[in-house]
């Protein structure tokens, strides 16, 4: 009896990337109606945390929904749901993904569709606006934002130059989500107006806040300028100098960038270290508290005893605001005088 022939061992199947996997309990989501068309996709911070992958990871996974054309950016929502895809079909007529080579009888023999092709300006900035906003500034390079959209990292350079570039569109882009409106009559009005409208580009883009922190070199957007030429029109029946009124925008503007910057420096700590702030303080009053206890410092002692006070940023914004324009009346005031 002959030998039998050893058989090779059949091959094993590769796991599936985890980006896939991901994408695909993404797409079952919208299928079956658990995200409609508008909602958002959860976040590459989100889908970290959810799925416990590299940041990296979960950026792919919202790039190939978005390479599908199933999920879009929005700039300051995120990735939302466009439609849910057609179901793929075998044979004749199968739907082919984007960048799949079409056959003949179609758009021309050998004819293809890339997400390069129809990239523009306003994609890339709207991918990086999400991506700045979710991760941080530090976050942001052309390359990140080219495995976002799916594109090579030259697809970009096509219409953006470079990273500083980048950063400036954003910023023109973020500035001109909400108008500001009608200049109030009284200039107090005004002023306040405009630093509550600043604060709140700040709070739906944290990383602004870090980008136009110079002074000596201004971001130069039309939608920033815009601001500037509006708070000075809001000074313009004062009595102030064109001096004064230019720096009186500068320093309701530091103050609002100050605060913004430490709102965004709070948001980090409690993403870094997972606790509330409560729950931070309660951690860190025995240290409070055995520094206090040797009697060196009874001012302090005196004006946080009894836990009657709680600092928040907002109350803080809303009593500093109020006392920088108190302080520019008084200057109103002495010069019309």
């Amino acid at each position: 009896m002959a030998p039998r022939t050893p058989q090779p061992p059949e091959p094993q199947k590769q796991p599936e990337p985890p980006y896939l996997a991901i994408a695909a309990e993404l797409r079952r989501r919208v299928r079956t109606g658990e995200l409609a068309p508008g909602d958002r996709f959860p976040s590459t911070r989100a889908i970290t945390r959810d799925w416990g992958v590299a940041m990296a990871t979960a950026t792919k996974a919202l790039a190939v929904l978005r390479q599908e054309g199933l999920a879009r950016p929005e700039p300051g929502v995120g990735t939302v749901v466009v439609s849910p895809p057609p179901r793929a079909t075998r044979g004749p007529g199968a739907t082919r993904g984007p960048g799949a080579t079409r056959g003949p009888g179609t758009a021309g023999e050998g004819a293809t569709t890339s997400p390069t092709a129809s990239l523009t300006r306003e994609q890339i900035v709207a991918a990086s606006l999400e991506l700045a906003d979710t991760e941080g500034l530090n976050a942001l390079t052309m390359r990140r934002v080219a495995t976002t959209l799916g594109v090579s990292t030259m697809a970009l350079y096509r219409h953006v130059p470079g990273k500083a570039e980048l950063v400036r569109l954003m910023t023109d882009a973020a500035c001109g989500e909400v108008p500001l409106g009608p200049v109030p009559a009284h200039w107090r009005t005004g002023l306040e107006q405009g630093a509550r409208w600043l604060r709140a580009v700040y709070a739906r883009h944290r990383w602004m806040a870090h980008a136009m922190a110079s002074f000596t070199r201004p971001v130069a957007t039309p939608n920033a300028m815009a601001y500037t030429e509006w708070v000075l029109r809001a000074m313009r029946g004062t009595p102030l100098t064109q001096n004064q009124k230019l720096h009186t925008h500068l320093v309701i503007f530091a103050y609002v960038q100050g605060l913004s910057m430490a709102d965004d420096l709070e948001e980090q700590a409690r993403q870094d270290s997972g606790i509330s702030d409560g729950e931070w303080m309660e951690q860190n009053e025995p240290r409070f508290d055995a520094i206090q206890s040797a009697g060196s410092y009874p001012e302090l002692a005196s004006v946080t005893s009894g836990g009657g006070f709680g600092l928040d940023l907002r109350t803080l914004f809303e009593f500093g605001l109020g006392r920088t324009l108190d302080g520019i009346a008084s200057m109103i005031d002495e010069t019309s005088g």
